[in-house]
C-alpha cells in the first residue's frame, strides 16, 4: 500500500495565499484519484471557511489535540467530508488557548503527529494549512510533515522571511523530525504583466534556487480565485477552465512526480544564517 505523504503547507508572512493552495493542490490531487485530508491548523480557521463550513463550532483540531494530550478517547466524528472529494479536520479559535497549554505538555512538538497515526492509513496525502506564525501550533505541523511548501508572493519585500522559515525548517529538521525536506517554494498571485512579479522570480532563483526546489508552476493573479472561496468551492470547480485552476492542476502532476524527492535543503543553513 502506498505510504502517505504529508505536506505543510507554511510561511510566516500572511496573504501568500496558503490558504488558497492547501484547498486547491488537495482538490487537484483529488481529481487525480488521491485520496485527499486537509487540516486546519489556524485559529482564524479561513481554509474552513473557504470550503463552506462556516463559523463551524463542532470537533476540531483543537478538540483531537486536547484529548490526544490527555489521552482520552474522541468518539466523535472530526472529519467533515467536502463535496469536491476531499476531507477536513476544522479549526477555529479555540485552537488560540490550546497553543498556550502546549507550553507544559510533554512531547508537545509530537501532539499533532501523534493524531494523525492512525488516519495516514486512509489517504494518499494528507495537506495541513499552517498558521502566519512560526509558533509551537506550527512547530507540530513541521514535526509531524514529510516536507514543506512554501507559498511566496511576488511582491517587494516577499523574499525577506524566507531566510527565517528555511532557518526554522533547519532547525526542526535537526532536532525534532530528521526526514522533514523543502519539497519546493511555490510563487503565488503572479501577475507576469509586472517587472516586479519578474525580478522577485529572479532574486528567488539567484539566492535559494541552488539549495530548495522551485516549482516550474506559478499560481497566477486572479479574481474567480478570491471569489470561488465565497461560495465554499475550489477554483478547479467554480473555474474550472480558468488559469488558477489549470496552474493547481499541474502544480498537483508534479507533487505527484516529486512523491517524498528529498531535496536536499542541509546547505540552506549557509544561506540563512
Amino acid at each position: 500500500m502506498k505510504e502517505c505523504e504529508v505536506i505543510a503547507i507554511a510561511n510566516q508572512k500572511g496573504g501568500v495565499g496558503k490558504t488558497t493552495t492547501t484547498f486547491n493542490l488537495g482538490v487537484a490531487l483529488a481529481n487525480m484519484g488521491k485520496r485527499v485530508l486537509l487540516i486546519d491548523t489556524d485559529p482564524q480557521g479561513d481554509l474552513t471557511t473557504c470550503m463552506g463550513f462556516n463559523n463551524y463550532e463542532g470537533t476540531t483540531v483543537a478538540t483531537l489535540m486536547e484529548h490526544t494530550i490527555n489521552d482520552v478517547p474522541l468518539k466523535d466524528d472530526y472529519i467533515l467530508h467536502h463535496k469536491e472529494n476531499i476531507d477536513l479536520i476544522p479549526s477555529n479559535l479555540d485552537l488560540s488557548g490550546l497553543e498556550m497549554s502546549l507550553i507544559s505538555t510533554i512531547s508537545r512538538e509530537f501532539v499533532l503527529k501523534n493524531c494523525i497515526i492512525d488516519l495516514k492509513k486512509d489517504y494518499d496525502y494528507i495537506l495541513i494549512d499552517c498558521m502566519p506564525s512560526l509558533g509551537m501550533i506550527t512547530i507540530n505541523s513541521l514535526a509531524c510533515a514529510d516536507s514543506v511548501i512554501i507559498p511566496v508572493q511576488t511582491q517587494y519585500l516577499a523574499l525577506n522571511n524566507m531566510g527565517q522559515l528555511l532557518g526554522t525548517v533547519n532547525k526542526v529538521k535537526k532536532q525534532i523530525n530528521p526526514e522533514l525536506t523543502v519539497k519546493g517554494v511555490l510563487l503565488t498571485l503572479v501577475d507576469e504583466r509586472t517587472n516586479l512579479a519578474k525580478e522577485t522570480r529572479y532574486q528567488l532563483q539567484q539566492s535559494y534556487g541552488s539549495v530548495v526546489n522551485i516549482f516550474k508552476n506559478r499560481i497566477p493573479l486572479a479574481v474567480k480565485a478570491a471569489e470561488s472561496s465565497i461560495v465554499g468551492k475550489s477554483a478547479l470547480s467554480y473555474d474550472k477552465n480558468g488559469k488558477v485552476a489549470i496552474a493547481y492542476s499541474e502544480l498537483a502532476k508534479e507533487v505527484i512526480e516529486n512523491g517524498k524527492g528529498r531535496f536536499k535543503n542541509e546547505s540552506t543553513k549557509d544561506k540563512v544564517r
